[in-house]
């Protein structure tokens, strides 16, 4: 029987010997890379944690003791340890096992937290109420790795735990060198050091071995070396950091020796205040593929072979990212000015080509979104202009940069968000459906969401040209669509589907203008014929389709994005101003939280899909006309399930 299999929860994992322990390490470790391979997920960085986590729940009791995971996709060892095992089959799928941490599923996830840095915040106000309450034989444990130590929140919550003395936390820093890529910055070359140098502890076997040696006066002189072990520690090796800040520090650890992390964890909780315990870890520890994957280590993968690490499906279309990556490539030799930022993300953003084109003129930041932006400020103030590429859905970290730094300041920088709108798998945290909204109420913002290819390139370029104010490019997760040509513009709009006599206009744009076409073709066969337009700039709200808008009777839009302040509510806003009583009825993702799944079962989940969006526009449309019956504006603007 395998020792895997006799693991139902933290207490069995107690209980177990020395040898069973390895083997367990080693069973999870097997697991692991048979399930995720199967299913897909964050496999790279939960290998390298197996031993962590392990000793974690041997040391500290869950869920008395919380165990805090930043970022919590290295959370699925834990899962496995709290009885989730027999669940992995459906990993990051409908119905099934979240990627992260998950409270509906156990009551050992505290926090479901999926953005990085903000582990030690929720740890150290965790802390303070179990304090506060009087519950003092409760310890937090914060596992932050490296990467997500880079991020200022983590930093502004390390300022106050260090003048808490009394505070029961115990903070892990999982190094492994990695965010995605190798980790950068002041932070990553200070761990590095404390990586290796090896000074520190020969210079304590040396003197340890020799104090010993000596006859009488051996033990009482061993015993000052705790007084003498902190002064060897700053001289030889660079952890003055942490100490300064007033906090214990233990480490370096090896993270793949259980007994050694038992040993560091258990001196850190029976301390009885804020410890900073650090273990050195090996992302995709364990498995070959991965180890030799220098790109990322497999940190995030689809369904790959169990042996190889080669992905499943050989059919590849080509990607908005790589469609980016391309036409950036080609900017920056047409442009000196033109420089690129990433928060720690440079290959998955599309960044690698015009880094190696470029090296000094492409920026990793770690993660550090509000730095990010804010750096891109001082660089377009500077006379260059930034190109910040993030994924949608970490955008909202920055809203404040944004809107004080660059936009009040009135400078040309330019966001390029990746997985907008619906992304499914990764869970609510990384739907990318807020950036539009966001964005919408700031003044003098420009916000593009190209169609195809042709319009990507087309609005890079115009992006790049606007000095006196922000602009955002945003585009879907999903494969480019082959190229939509208009079949006329009216002003700055384009027209796809121009339909004479037609009384229904539909707006569609980004990844939902083929969509937007396909539900005019449905509605024309059922009768009401509609001309379906492309803004093209969706902010803002362009006088051309303002004007555009008098001649229907009704308006739809569809949209990628959250229906609060997207484009059909500023459109609606923009047709009030100017007297116009024609209504709008907005049909985009519903302001809410998406529970897990894949795009296509989210969509049709909330009526997106083509057939559920031209019922309801037929619905509407008949209702309309009957006597008495209300219009398009006077319906919800969220569309009905199924």
């Amino acid at each position: 029987m395998s020792v895997l299999s006799r693991i139902q929860g933290p207490r069995d994992v107690r209980a177990l010997n020395a040898r069973d322990v390895e083997r367990l390490a080693a069973e999870i470790r097997a697991f692991l890379i048979r399930s995720v391979s199967r299913t897909g997920g964050h496999l790279g960085p939960n290998l390298g944690v197996v031993e962590l986590t392990i000793a974690l729940h041997r040391v500290f009791d869950s869920p008395s003791d919380p165990i805090i995971f930043d970022t919590g996709h290295q959370s699925y060892v834990h899962k496995i340890l709290t009885g989730r095992r027999e669940q992995f089959g459906k990993l990051r799928q409908k119905g099934g096992l979240s990627g992260y941490p998950s409270r509906a599923e156990s009551e050992h996830d505290w926090v479901e937290n999926s953005h990085a840095s903000t582990s030690l915040s929720w740890a150290e106000g965790l802390a303070r109420a179990f304090q506060l309450r009087g519950e003092r034989d409760r310890t937090v444990v914060a596992v932050i790795g490296d990467g997500a130590l880079t991020g200022g929140m983590a930093w502004e919550a390390l300022n106050n735990i260090a003048i808490e003395p009394d505070l029961r936390l115990v903070v892990v820093v999982n190094d492994n060198g990695r965010s995605y890529t190798p980790t950068v910055g002041g932070l990553a070359t200070h761990l590095q050091g404390l990586r290796t140098d090896r000074r520190y502890e020969q210079a304590l076997r040396t003197i340890r071995d020799g104090v010993r040696a000596t006859p009488v006066l051996g033990r009482p002189v061993y015993g000052l070396m705790h007084g003498f072990k902190a002064g060897v520690k700053d001289v030889l090796a660079p952890q003055g950091l942490f100490g300064d800040l007033g906090l214990k520090y233990i480490g370096p650890i090896d993270g793949h020796s259980v007994p050694a992390l038992e040993g560091a964890l258990d001196a850190a909780k029976n301390f009885g205040g804020p410890v900073i315990v650090h273990v050195i870890t090996e992302k995709g520890k364990g498995y070959g593929p991965a180890e030799q994957h220098d790109e990322d280590r497999f940190h995030a993968v689809n369904r790959i072979d169990e042996v190889t690490g080669a992905p499943l499906s050989t059919a590849v279309r080509r990607s908005w990212t790589s469609a980016f990556s391309d036409h950036l490539l080609e900017l920056g030799a047409a442009r000196p000015d033109v420089v690129a930022i990433t928060a720690a993300m440079m290959h998955p953003t599309g960044l690698g080509a015009f880094a190696a084109a470029y090296p000094e003129r492409v920026f990793d930041v770690g993660i550090a979104e509000q730095h990010a932006v804010t750096f891109a400020a001082g660089l377009a103030r500077g006379g260059l202009h930034p190109v910040v590429a993030l994924y949608a859905t970490f955008l909202n970290r920055a809203f404040d940069q944004v809107l004080m730094d660059v936009a009040l300041h009135r400078l040309g920088v330019t966001f390029v968000l990746d997985r907008a709108g619906i992304t499914g798998p990764d869970g609510a945290s990384h739907n990318g459906m807020w950036d539009h909204s966001l964005m919408s109420i700031v003044p003098g913002l420009r916000l593009a969401a190209p169609r195809d290819e042709p319009r990507l390139r087309a609005a890079m370029d115009e992006a790049v040209s606007i000095d006196d104010a922000p602009t955002v490019i945003r585009f879907s997760k999903e494969p480019l669509p082959s190229p939509l040509e208009a079949v006329a513009r009216r002003g700055t709009v384009d027209v796809l589907v121009d339909t004479p006599g037609a009384r229904l206009l539909i707006v569609g744009y980004g990844q939902f203008a083929g969509l937007a076409i396909e539900v005019g073709r449905r509605t024309g066969a059922q009768g009401i014929p509609a001309t379906v337009i492309d803004p093209v700039w969706a902010l803002p709200v362009s006088a051309d389709l303002v004007d555009l808008c008098r001649a229907y009777d009704a308006v739809v839009t569809i949209e990628d994005s959250g229906v609060v302040g997207g484009l059909g509510a500023r459109l609606a806003q923009e047709l009030r101003a100017a007297g116009m009583s024609v209504p709008v009825q907005t049909i985009g993702i519903p302001q809410e939280f998406l529970e897990q799944a894949s795009r296509a079962e989210l969509i049709e989940e909330h009526g997106l899909s083509a057939q559920a969006i031209a019922r309801r526009v037929v619905e509407l449309t008949v209702a309309s006309d009957a006597p008495g019956a209300v219009g398009l504006d006077d319906v919800a603007e969220r569309p009905p399930r199924g």
